[in-house]
């Protein structure tokens, strides 16, 4: 298979777990900006997992162009990927709906972990599939970030158990630390095309 097709149909997917999660905000019955109110917890979730979404969409579309083949341990390594992402929707909604109570932000702390976890088996099998030298590899190099996110989830799981405000934080820093443009798939790519840094 292309990597043109896998491309296209996870990014129908993720356009399909957006759109569920903005169903997911009933619109309320009155006319006052009051009456929004309590709709604030289910849209600050909302945002919080729009922008979990689009982080893991931006980082796909350039783990993606860095790859040459796709193999049949790379599709199903993707499909893993949008298994827990299409769980979002379920986690935001749940999570929203209940103030961000303890409970919801244990299972959305789980969700972001476990998606974190296929994001890097995904990107792994990648590597692997293109050896030693592969554009991908080089790029991603130590990845930080993508080793740190998993930890950080676990430990916003435990400490919802206690806090459910200290887990959402971590949640935010988290997003936060990702929103940082992180070029090194371009600039890698870049490098092999031949057209410098």
């Amino acid at each position: 298979m292309g990597k043109s097709r896998l491309e296209a149909f996870s990014d129908g997917v993720i356009a399909i777990i957006i759109t569920i999660m903005v169903l997911e905000m009933k619109v309320p019955h009155g006319d006052s900006f009051s009456s929004l109110l309590p709709l604030l917890p289910i849209f600050l979730s909302y945002v919080l997992s729009f922008v979990y979404v689009g982080i893991y969409w931006n980082n796909h579309h350039h783990l993606l162009h860095a790859t040459g083949k796709v193999t049949g341990p790379i599709l199903w390594a993707n499909l893993h990927l949008l298994f827990w992402m299409s769980l979002f929707p379920f986690a935001t909604g749940w999570m929203g709906e209940n103030h961000f109570a303890s409970g919801p932000s244990v299972l959305y702390g789980c969700v972001l972990f476990m998606a974190a976890i296929a994001y890097w088996i995904l990107q792994e099998l990648i590597i692997a599939s293109e050896g030693a030298s592969s554009v991908l590899k080089n790029a991603v190099g130590r990845d930080w970030k993508g080793k740190l996110s998993p930890f950080f989830y676990l430990s916003a799981v435990i400490v919802a158990f206690w806090s459910h405000t200290a887990a959402q934080a971590i949640y935010v820093v988290v997003a936060l630390m990702w929103l940082v443009p992180d070029r090194r798939i371009e600039n890698a790519l870049r490098q092999a095309e031949g057209r410098g840094p």
